[in-house]
């Protein structure tokens, strides 16, 4: 046993710190995977850190401090997940009468993961990690029953055995391949999208038309098959005639005037920070289609604190 951890097991502060450091920023990754949510992902660590500094005197070392760290925080952000009836997010209503969606988003919870944030941790694994913050693919994972996602975090993204995934889920190895099965089986492959500089022309010309309320050159922009949805609203906008619906019943009857839009980066796509009379208003991420020349979603999200992961501030210059 080191003597950084024998102090932590002490009571040292300092030295706990000192030895879960390295482990913060991937596990707030893994726990925002499994719920789909930076604030949620923010709570479930804090619990989690909470927890593993008052077992500590219990931890026997048999398996590695990242390995036992791992174990808590999984199982507290299935108990979050579990536990998210009791917490519902209403959406605010809109300054206007939208028009009748035309299908529906149920995943109220959903937050972007900041690009910024993925850098500070170990290069070798930014891929991997870029990769599995992607919205197409936490929206998979959202849609999983919780243990099969959990399983496929452990084993393909974080790459634990299947004996040691089952350990961690106080479950029977059997069990955790079957999960690891079904998860595989509906697990989205790689969204094919080009470069983030070849992404630069369309979230350009987004951004300048959208800021604009210029519908009819936010339109040309999009795929046949474009959808709007705008957490934590359940309404969603399928195909460009009824974007351009929702789009322009936004613009005409939006009190303030046009957006004004501050670029960065989410879950790996064009991301904009919206501004609207000098107020952060939520966050747009679109995403490109596989030759960047198109736009195949726009995801709106409506949390007014958004801007604040993102290091951005509450008001325009």
């Amino acid at each position: 046993m080191s003597p950084e951890l024998e102090a932590a097991r002490a009571g040292d502060e300092l030295a706990f710190a000192s030895l879960v450091g390295p482990y913060r920023r991937e596990l707030h990754l893994h726990c925002y995977r499994i719920t789909g949510s930076f604030d949620e992902a923010d709570d479930v660590l804090q619990e989690a850190l909470l927890a593993a500094w008052r077992g500590l005197p219990e931890f026997a070392g048999r398996s590695s401090l990242r390995t036992w760290l791992y174990r808590i925080a999984t199982n507290r952000a299935l108990n979050s997940v579990r536990d998210r009836s009791r917490r519902p997010r209403t959406a605010p209503l809109p300054p206007f009468e939208p028009p009748d969606p035309s299908g529906s988003f149920d995943l109220a919870h959903l937050q972007p993961y900041p690009d910024a944030l993925v850098d500070q941790v170990d290069p070798a694994v930014q891929a991997v990690n870029r990769e599995t913050i992607q919205l197409a693919f936490v929206v998979a994972l959202q849609r999983m029953p919780p243990r099969q996602a959990a399983v496929l975090l452990l084993c393909d993204v974080l790459e634990f055995t299947i004996a040691e995934a089952a350990e961690l889920l106080s479950i029977g190895a059997t069990a955790a391949k079957g999960l690891l099965q079904r998860a595989r089986s509906t697990r989205p492959s790689s969204s094919q999208v080009s470069s983030e500089e070849d992404q630069q022309d369309i979230a350009r010309r987004f951004a300048d038309a959208f800021s604009r309320d210029d519908i009819d050159a936010v339109l040309e922009l999009l795929t046949d098959q474009c959808w709007l949805a705008m957490p934590p609203a359940s309404e969603c906008y399928v195909g460009r005639d009824a974007v351009g619906r929702f789009l322009r019943a936004s613009a005409d009857g939006r009190p303030g005037g046009p957006y004004t839009l501050a670029a960065v980066r989410a879950g790996g796509r064009p991301a904009f920070v919206c501004y609207l009379e000098g107020r952060a208003r939520g966050l747009v991420v679109i995403e490109p289609s596989p030759g960047a020349d198109k736009i195949d979603s726009i995801m709106r999200f409506l949390d007014d604190g958004l801007h604040r992961h993102f290091e951005m501030p509450e008001t325009s210059k």
